[in-house]
């Protein structure tokens, strides 16, 4: 089956011409006029328009937007004068596959069509294989193939009908909150609430209120009753993220919500019965917290039925490549790019860096090599200066030993100093890549004089 091709110009000559040319390659469709060619093109599908840059005193650029939101993946080639070089330019970055200048070369202009036939037909490959994959190895938004990424979505399964208390470990940005959303959303509770609470972001003293709610006049300024986030959630699940960082007057609190399976809000005598399933996450060591008695033991083991340890994704480079995949779909989508390829040189370096931010990291490196990308290729300069440093295995133990022989509070501050830099100073994603609470982290600016 012949392709199609939908011209859109305002000379007359030029439309006939077009069709003479091209008629025995493809079904061709012409018009003068861009409410008729937009028109066409909600009525028929096209592989490919050829779009003057002025039609009249219509823009093409602005026909070439309303295209690509009719038909985000159709082809264009913008036809244009010398004079409007310029012009021609900024439609190849809204989306444009090319330009042709008039007069037009006919044996010139059916190569180009031909090459844009064939670009299509790559991404839809791509996008049909990128799907496939997803499909294969997607868990309820999780990716992974890796044997320690498998046994997690067994435990998902395993997980997600049953009332038992899940904790979930693993460093910053390996994906816990993904996680517990697949265990709720996957399960007979999927269509009830899923309720998040931060427990290291809300000062301790009104975390209380925000988890089991209070009366009015309960405390100053609590001039109407506040819904916590226990009843919140009602019978769906509640999530308490960086669990670690509670405090111990409220962990013993929580222990007995646990227990007795109801809550009392602040400034109540009547409990409310408890029928939220409670996941905990954490990025911090509890055993050793407990050790150091930050942590209750029992609180533990009544959190702790079932653990699920995400692994950092140093530890799984197998799941590298789908992740790349994944990724620059997403931010080819945002960024309206067409990047579907890493160089050999990026690929090579996106294998070797070891993420110390695990999977967050990873998206904003994605994120910005879609952005810096000037063609359909992934370069290594299109990559984050930390990146193309080159920070390799090798590299990270050569730098620990380097640390070998200084003091301890020493190694401290130089990992904090590092780590702010890596994050350009942004102390929340600071603190969660080195493990403590963004209250730890001020009191050691201050003590280090960072």
């Amino acid at each position: 089956m012949r392709n199609s091709v939908l011209i859109i110009d305002d000379e007359k000559n030029i439309c006939s011409s077009l069709i003479y040319a091209l008629e025995d390659l493809y079904i061709v469709t012409t018009t003068t006029n861009p409410k008729e060619g937009l028109t066409l093109l909600q009525e028929h599908a096209f592989d490919v328009v050829l779009l003057d840059l002025r039609i009249g005193r219509i823009s093409g650029l602005e026909v070439l937007k309303n295209i690509k939101e009719l038909h985000k993946d159709i082809v264009v080639i913008m036809m244009t004068a010398y004079s409007s070089i310029d012009s021609t330019i900024e439609a190849i970055k809204n989306g444009a596959f090319t330009y042709l200048l008039k007069p037009l070369n006919m044996d010139e202009l059916i190569v180009t069509i031909d090459k844009a036939l064939e670009f299509r037909a790559l991404n839809e490959k791509v996008a049909y294989l990128s799907n496939e994959l997803r499909n294969k190895y997607n868990h309820n938004g999780i990716l992974g193939k890796s044997p320690s990424m498998r046994a997690i979505f067994e435990l998902i399964d395993k997980l997600k009908d049953v009332d038992t208390n899940v904790l979930i470990t693993g460093e910053s940005g390996t994906g816990k909150e993904l996680v517990a959303r697949a265990i709720h959303y996957s399960g007979k509770r999927g269509n009830e609430n899923f309720v998040e609470i931060n427990c290291a972001a809300i000062p301790e003293g009104l975390l209380e209120g925000e988890l089991f709610g209070h009366k009015k006049g309960a405390f100053t300024g609590a001039d109407r009753d506040g819904i916590g986030k226990f009843e919140y959630a009602n019978t769906g699940t509640i999530l308490l993220d960086e669990i670690g960082d509670m405090g111990l007057a409220l962990q013993s609190k929580l222990l007995r919500v646990l227990e007795q399976k109801e809550f009392t809000p602040l400034g109540s005598n009547t409990p409310i019965k408890m029928k939220a399933r409670v996941i905990a996450s954490t990025n911090r060591d509890l055993r050793k917290l407990m050790e150091e008695d930050l942590f209750r033991k029992d609180l533990f083991f009544r959190l702790n039925v079932m653990e699920i340890k995400l692994p950092p994704l140093r530890d799984k480079k197998e799941d590298l490549p789908l992740l790349f995949e994944h990724f620059m779909g997403i931010y080819n989508k945002e960024f309206g790019k067409q990047v579907v390829k890493l160089s050999p040189a990026t690929q090579e370096r996106l294998l070797n860096y070891p993420y110390p931010g695990n999977i967050r990291e990873l998206s904003n490196i994605m994120e910005c090599g879609i952005l810096m990308a000037k063609g359909d290729t992934m370069e290594l300069d299109d990559l984050p200066e930390k990146v193309k440093e080159g920070k390799t295995y090798a590299n990270l133990d050569r730098e620990v030993d380097s640390l070998v022989g200084l003091r301890l509070d020493e190694i401290e501050k130089r990992m904090i100093k590092a780590t702010l830099a890596l994050n350009n100073g942004r102390r929340k994603d600071t603190a969660e890549m080195l493990g403590i609470s963004e209250r730890g982290l001020r009191n050691k600016i201050k003590e280090y004089g960072l």
